[in-house]
């Protein structure tokens, strides 16, 4: 491509609302144009990185035995109310209606369509398994969209079912797109992650995160530095803690004046915080409940969640905890507290400790050298209900957990029957009798991809593209001020010989000046640029310089295409 026949507008300047790297640096690319909230049209320039991220998901999901096929963005309303997600799905869901007065939405996802067409289209079991793919724009009426393109409301997504006549077909499939995806974000030149998660609103028993490693990641992800194990923060796990110490020290109420934290109570008695013991009060399905963890530690909300009666639960108010209670916030703990209309739940490091310090439920005062089942009763219940922390053992014994930010593109779920027993989706089996099929969840944030891997790869120039999603790999540059006639037949001659050799390559014939030039092929981060020159040519080399570089070199045409491989 010559870029004096492509349209490529980059800008200096950008809205003081781009607020991440990989925002600013797609607007000044050109990759981006806004026309409202979240809502963009894609330049050829960033069209052709978009499709480079396509083509590879394409290939790999072709390759792993999946088919492509095309559902409607607009979905009706009949199918959402099957499941029950027209009203569960929340705000996100775009609903709009028709000439008759019809409802639909803007598919955020597809679960219902596909089971539709499955249950209409799968009959037996000899037709299983089989895994349906599309690749379209999704709509998710955020919010508060930003970032450009990583929370947008429109996005290109590559989303894909597998149905299966049991549990173990399931799990097969459920390895295979795990692989799969490994294979698409290691081809495309990124670091990434693949963690365990929460099934969340979806759905299911098992479910994985592919996390782009980036400063900016909304997401916590926590890691061991000495074996595999990664998981979400919301789901990590620490190695679970040895027996109970035995008691030691007699129970005493002592005087904390104006300490309301875990942190200045330590300081105050001179312990380490670790001793203490943070009381967390929400009401839960079946009432008030105390939820402990340790003072450095935090509830996890979406592990407390996962415990029996608290799956829609909610911070209590001050007036339910004086009336549980007796105290305001600051003061508040187990001993004493009323069982019959208290229930006390323990994160696990709870559980094991001996002589620790709790609120008296009396404001200014704390009990210290507290003991289960000598000075209080045992929890009610006993779960891991904190957030992992740099430093835990990892669950698997294997090293301490270290935490990143990671920012998601792909996600894997293991659904189960949740959607086919709602919609009525079975077949036959071997003993011809009907059941439900299993059912598998795989999404890819295709355009999600870009953004995160601008974020992954910049510098203060511009985007560093990973060669495999670069708009070209290589950019050959024209300087030529007296405009001599060889200077551009080289030019041209080494643009056709590069691309013959089947070296993506763009020509920069716009006649700019030098710095002005290389400035534009660094922001939209081409991977290799190659100058030629009046220069150069007298000494039959050209001024090469990889984006990653700190200076250029000259090579001969031989050396330039072994550079290239």
């Amino acid at each position: 491509m010559r870029l004096s026949k492509f349209h490529l507008a980059t800008v200096k300047e950008v809205p003081a609302d781009a607020e991440i790297a990989s925002h600013r640096l797609m607007l000044r690319a050109g990759m981006l144009r806004k026309h409202a909230a979240g809502l963009y049209t894609w330049s050829p320039l960033g069209f052709k990185v978009l499709k480079k991220v396509e083509a590879v998901v394409r290939e790999e999901m072709d390759r792993a035995g999946a088919l492509e096929l095309a559902m409607p963005t607009i979905q009706p309303r009949e199918l959402w109310d099957e499941t029950g997600r027209w009203q569960k799905f929340g705000g996100q869901l775009l609903k709009i209606k028709d000439r008759k007065e019809a409802e639909y939405c803007y598919g955020p996802t597809a679960e219902e369509v596909i089971t539709d067409f499955a249950r209409s289209e799968l009959k037996s079991y000899k037709q299983l398994p089989v895994n349906f793919y599309q690749i379209t724009p999704k709509f998710r009426d955020e919010i508060r969209p930003r970032f450009g393109v990583m929370r947008a409301r429109e996005f290109l997504m590559k989303d894909a079912y597998s149905f299966h006549v049991d549990e173990a077909s399931l799990g097969r499939e459920y390895d295979n797109m795990y692989a799969t995806y490994a294979r698409i974000f290691t081809r495309l030149g990124l670091a990434f992650r693949a963690v365990a998660a929460d099934t969340g609103a979806i759905g299911g028993s098992r479910s994985h995160e592919f996390q782009v490693l980036a400063d900016s990641g909304e997401d916590a992800i926590a890691f061991s530095d000495a074996s595999d194990y990664a998981a979400n923060v919301e789901l990590a796990s620490a190695l679970a803690p040895g027996p109970r110490a035995a008691a030691r020290e007699a129970m005493r109420e002592v005087p904390t004046p104006g300490k309301a934290t875990c942190a200045d109570v330590a300081a105050l008695l001179g312990i380490d915080i670790r001793r203490t013991v943070k009381s967390v009060c929400v009401v839960g399905e079946n009432g008030f409940v105390l939820a402990l963890v340790r003072g450095d530690h935090d509830v996890n909300e979406v592990k407390l969640q996962k415990i029996p009666g608290l799956a829609e639960y909610r911070l209590a108010n001050e007036q339910e905890i004086i009336a549980a209670l007796g105290a305001k916030p600051g003061y508040l703990g187990p001993v004493g507290a009323d069982r019959k209309k208290v229930r006390v739940i323990a994160d696990r490091e709870v559980a094991a400790m001996a002589d620790f310090v709790v609120g008296a439920n009396k404001a200014d005062f704390h009990i210290a050298g507290v003991n289960w089942g000598r000075d209080l009763p045992e929890p009610d219940a006993v779960a891991d209900i904190r957030k992992a922390i740099e430093g835990d053992l990892s669950p698997d014994g294997k090293g301490r957990l270290k935490i990143a930010r990671g920012i998601e593109v792909g996600h894997v779920f293991a659904l189960g029957t949740k959607y086919s027993e709602a919609m009525g989706a079975t077949v036959l089996d071997t003993d011809g009798k009907n059941r439900p099929m299993q059912m598998g969840c795989y999404g890819i944030g295709v355009s999600r991809i870009v953004a995160a891997a601008i974020e992954q790869n910049h510098d203060d120039a511009g985007i560093v593209w990973p060669e495999p999603m670069a708009p070209w790999r290589m950019a050959v540059c024209v300087i030529n001020p007296k405009n001599d006639a060889k200077i551009n037949e080289a030019a041209s001659a080494l643009y056709g010989e590069l691309n013959a050799a089947g070296i993506e390559t763009c020509l920069d014939d716009r006649g700019l000046r030098p710095g002005a030039m290389f400035a534009d092929i660094e922001l939209i981060g081409i991977p290799h640029r190659v100058v030629v020159s009046e220069r150069g040519l007298a000494a039959s080399t050209f001024e090469y310089r990889g984006r990653r570089d700190a200076e250029s070199r000259n090579l001969t045409r031989e050396e330039l295409f072994a550079r290239l491989g």
